[in-house]
């Protein structure tokens, strides 16, 4: 199935690259009974209105007293999961746990700023980036991409989509910002999808993500797959880790989430421990060809893959850091105080 999915995977990235559309994944009666199904789930699963709640803000207080360390500018764009619609703290957010959580390892301040919009597709990223990007002075030192799955959902062509991605990895790291997309969750987890539609959603997902990572290796990126919507744990523990809507993840799935992306977002700004970046075989990792490495990630939730050298790329399953406790934001107010004072 990996080999197959590799296939498919260079297709689209090859499409997207060259400027071609779609690539036909389904005959027209299977289109017919996805789109039949689709609309008997969005019946049953829930939703809400609910702005996601803002997190953006100074983290890491307890070391605004280090000297000679400016924070580090944090973006996260994407869709509703990157935005944290589901949940109703903004300590609860991806973007707060990631934020806590690379200020606890590198030891300094991080400035979280989130332009991911509830819905998005991939082509309002080149509208986020432009947000990110709009002071100069205050070019983000790395971003975190969680896009993808409104593609599916809204028949978006994969090579559109991938070209889209790229394009906006490309611009952030030609603006100097690392990058860390967490690619297409897998839909096929969702509670209330039953088949054949939980079957399609699934192949589509992982084709996407497998895509995804091609195109992002190929733009100076690092990709770290979101798989059955961050990890085995969705498809053991729905009720715990999918919230009220049975759609969105609750407090505890977007946790999983930002340990599962917390490594590689580290390693990207160097403050990941080096003897961890040789890959370790007795953790199935390794140099693979380009796309079977994106085939595999996809498979499964919370692997890694960065560009090698030429069509290589190294597949790696870090070990996961368990969260800080505390994810407030400082208030500016106390924050300046803080300075003032160091």
């Amino acid at each position: 199935m990996s080999m197959s999915r590799a296939r498919v995977a260079r297709r689209i990235a090859a499409a997207a690259a060259y400027g071609g559309g779609g690539v036909g994944l389904l005959g027209g009666a299977a289109l017919g009974v996805l789109l039949t199904e689709v609309a008997l789930a969005r019946r049953v699963v829930g939703g809400h209105n609910d702005a996601p709640p803002r997190a953006d803000g100074r983290y890491g207080s307890s070391f605004v007293h280090r000297l000679g360390h400016e924070p580090l500018l944090l973006g996260v764009l994407g869709d509703s999961t990157a935005a944290g619609q589901g949940v109703h703290r903004p300590r609860q957010t991806p973007g707060a746990l990631l934020a806590s959580g690379l200020a606890a390892v590198a030891e300094r301040p991080v400035e979280l700023r989130n332009a991911a919009l509830s819905g998005a597709q991939s082509h309002d990223l080149e509208r986020q980036v432009t947000v990110l990007l709009s002071d100069p002075a205050r070019i983000p030192d790395v971003c975190v991409i969680m896009i993808g799955a409104n593609d599916v959902t809204h028949r978006m062509p994969f090579a559109r989509s991938v070209r889209l991605l790229s394009d906006a990895v490309r611009r952030l790291r030609e603006a100097g910002c690392e990058v860390v997309v967490g690619t297409c969750p897998d839909l096929g987890t969702i509670e209330p999808v039953y088949q054949p539609l939980r079957w399609l959603a699934r192949k589509l997902s992982r084709q996407l993500a497998a895509a995804q990572t091609i195109g992002v290796l190929e733009a100076g990126g690092r990709t770290v797959s979101l798989g059955a919507l961050l990890g085995p744990e969705f498809e053991q523990n729905p009720r715990e880790l999918f919230g009220p809507d049975n759609y969105h993840p609750s407090a505890e799935g977007y946790a999983t989430a930002a340990m599962a992306v917390l490594p590689t977002l580290c390693a990207a700004l160097g403050f990941w421990p080096e003897d961890e970046e040789r890959p370790d075989a007795t953790r199935r990792e390794g140099i693979l060809p380009v796309a079977r490495a994106a085939a595999e990630a996809a498979a499964e939730g919370g692997t890694e893959v960065t560009a090698a050298r030429g069509r290589w790329a190294l597949l790696k399953h870090r070990r996961r850091r368990r969260l800080p406790a505390h994810t407030e934001a400082t208030p500016h107010h106390v924050w300046s105080r803080a300075r003032r004072e160091a």
